[in-house]
């Protein structure tokens, strides 16, 4: 494995097991079942099942993109919101810690 892919899957595990009430872990499957959304799509996807803000939301996938590595945006236009996407080369391993994680919790 890679340096970059060494360095991203340690800093995964680590934002992964400081998720204490499954907030990260649910920013995380989200992007791995629709591959890519604005922060105005996750966060009401996310408020159906938890008590959270836009600004919230905001903020962890702005912390997922710049020190995690593991997201890539762009804007069509000033006018449209940044869409934000799933680098192909990392799924495996947001998949991986995200079972691993689950696997944890149950044993």
């Amino acid at each position: 494995m890679n340096s970059i892919r060494l360095k991203i899957k340690r800093r995964l595990q680590r934002f992964i097991e400081l998720d204490v009430n499954g907030l990260r872990s649910c920013i995380l499957s989200k992007f791995l079942d629709v591959k890519e959304a604005t922060v105005d799509e996750l966060h009401a996807a996310i408020k159906k099942n938890y008590d959270i803000s836009r600004s919230a939301v905001a903020s962890m996938v702005g912390y997922i993109y710049s020190k995690l590595g593991v997201l890539r945006s762009y804007k069509e236009s000033y006018k449209t919101p940044i869409v934000y996407s799933l680098k192909e080369q990392y799924v495996d391993l947001i998949r991986n810690a995200l079972e691993s994680k689950v696997s944890s919790s149950v044993t």
